[in-house]
């Protein structure tokens, strides 16, 4: 409901965990996925302008936890911008208005597999990144709309190194070849729904090989330029990290169809 500020001006609140959020004309409260700029009153009376920026946005549907601390509370001490909402309705209420990067839906703490939460969430904002978190004894359909599924107990840095492939990133950062998309920030490659984290080394010789997809890249200088080295007498290291990028991106290590051997000569990307 509006109240009246000391001007008279209607003033719409979205109240969350202790954060008012202020919009002083309802025609601009329906248009802040667009303008974006909110007066927000924190838990300690301090007004601050929010503004578009670089904040990973994330909304969360969670419920009161018993055995474990809030994942909002914990996420918002680790800097990122979170809104809380109490259910599936009130998260969907809310979507246009938060205009996330990623909604994590805590169905564990809603004591429900949030399946048809999901769903709702698809329907409405088909590309929308969903984590879900459930029980580990939560049984789930094969086709799960969310992009990631996370059973209890797990630690809240494991979510946030998750969480790190919804920051946002520069598009200079993103190399995409076939099925493969590849995170130089970040360090995550992606692909057949599959996400991993890579060593630096190995960020390295996949985008050699994604740059020069079709091609085949010769043993000695791409163990050269990854190493800095100028010895090639012992280049099996490098068959080691293959081993583990195959691991890493294909369905099938042990008969890669992503990155093959060129026997003798090097290696081909085929994406």
């Amino acid at each position: 409901m509006p109240t009246q500020n000391p001007l008279g001006t209607q003033i719409y609140n979205l109240y969350d965990q202790g954060v008012f959020v202020h919009c002083y004309n309802l025609y601009y409260w329906r248009r802040i996925r667009r303008c974006r700029i909110l007066w927000v009153t924190g838990r300690h009376g301090k007004d601050n302008l929010l503004q578009e920026s670089n904040a990973v946005v994330i909304l969360i549907i969670e419920g009161r936890r018993g055995d474990y601390a809030s994942f909002g509370e914990e996420l918002r001490g680790k800097g990122y911008q979170v809104t809380k909402a109490p259910s599936g309705s009130a998260g969907l209420d809310l979507l246009d208005v938060v205009n996330p990067h990623v909604v994590i839906i805590d169905a564990a703490s809603l004591r429900t597999s949030g399946v048809r939460i999901c769903q709702s969430f698809r329907i409405s904002d088909n590309g929308l990144p969903i984590i879900l978190i459930v029980e580990e004894e939560t049984t789930l359909p094969e086709n799960i709309d969310a992009n990631l599924v996370l059973r209890l107990p797990f630690t809240v840095q494991k979510l946030i190194n998750r969480l790190q492939a919804y920051h946002p990133t520069d598009e200079k950062y993103i190399l995409e070849v076939g099925p493969i998309e590849l995170n130089i920030h970040t360090q995550l490659v992606t692909c057949n729904g599959r996400q991993t984290k890579l060593t630096p080394r190995l960020v390295e010789i996949l985008k050699v090989l994604m740059e020069n997809n079709g091609e085949v890249v010769r043993r000695d200088p791409l163990f050269t330029q990854i190493w800095d080295t100028e010895y090639t007498g012992d280049t099996r290291t490098l068959d080691v990290h293959i081993s583990w990028l195959r691991q890493a991106i294909e369905e099938d290590p042990r008969n890669p169809k992503l990155i093959c051997t060129e026997r003798g000569v090097g290696y081909i990307l085929k994406a």
